[in-house]
């Protein structure tokens, strides 16, 4: 059985030598954008490649067009995806070390190209650490293979389908930033505070226990639940400020049993560069 959603330490560590499995370090640090380069040439888990959430899970910022995060192309991503090594029989696992905030980006993308055997590390580089698992500093060598994308594109959500959703009870938003900025009350990443109007706040580090794991999936239930009522997950529509922590609601509805959200790549910082586009402030 694959893994398509989560995978403990401990599972890992019976398979990591597959030659069939790749685990890929997505640390990274929105205010210090080498910091994570860094960390893992200091150490990182045994084989682990990295990807840098600008230079590989991103397309270059167009500035007033795009958000902070934009996708890259299909075929630019499957050419990386290529050259780490991973064709239909690959096994990948990401982590990082800020409850999977950043890996589940890379999650999100490898399903968006329609490859499901990924997973986050529960509890990611800390839990491996507290584990006492081995590090190690070597950069392995990894030959290329041949990745075929099955683009997914029911997975995504544009700009106009969020346009559409405004006026469209059906249609959930759910916003995974900090609740103090989608009040608008402490913006200091994006030109523009507030919220996408009527959308619901789903911080995204309410996902994870105070130890950084993911409640398990009846929690995980109960909360997405409470704010969907009866929505599915196929009429929910998940942002963030850049793509790329709204992930990881994604992947917290899938592990509790309610299926694909859909994603708002571009995301807040997307939206804002419309000033036509409708901002809300407050609770609501």
């Amino acid at each position: 059985m694959p893994y398509t959603t989560l995978i403990s330490v401990a599972d890992l560590v019976r398979n990591i030598n597959s030659p069939d499995w790749l685990v890929v370090d997505c640390r990274f640090d929105l205010a210090n954008k080498q910091w994570g380069r860094a960390a893992y040439a200091e150490s990182h888990i045994p084989g682990a490649i990295y990807a840098h959430l600008d230079d590989d899970l991103s397309a270059p910022i167009v500035p007033g067009v795009t958000g902070r995060h934009p996708l890259p192309s299909i075929e630019q991503f499957a050419a990386t995806l290529a050259r780490w090594g991973i064709d239909e029989r690959v096994q990948v696992v990401t982590y990082d070390d800020k409850g999977g905030m950043f890996a589940a980006r890379l999650w999100w993308m490898l399903r968006w190209l329609g490859h499901e055997k990924v997973a986050v590390l529960d509890g990611g580089w800390k839990h491996w650490l507290d584990a006492g698992q081995p590090v190690s500093a070597d950069v392995p060598t990894r030959a290329a293979r041949t990745f075929t994308p099955r683009p997914q594109l029911h997975l995504e959500a544009s700009v106009d389908d969020v346009v559409a959703a405004l006026n469209d009870p059906a249609i959930k938003l759910l916003d995974a930033r900090g609740a103090d900025r989608f009040r608008g009350e402490n913006e200091t990443i994006d030109p523009k505070a507030g919220h996408i109007p009527g959308a619901k706040s789903v911080p995204f580090m309410e996902n994870l226990t105070p130890d950084g794991l993911f409640l398990d999936q009846e929690a995980l239930r109960t909360r997405f639940r409470a704010l969907l009522g009866d929505t599915q997950s196929r009429d929910t529509i998940c942002y963030c400020g850049s793509g790329v922590t709204a992930c990881h609601n994604v992947l917290a509805m899938l592990h509790a049993g309610l299926g694909d959200a859909r994603l708002y790549a571009g995301s807040w910082s997307h939206w804002i560069t419309d000033p036509d586009r409708p901002v809300a402030m407050g609770e609501e």
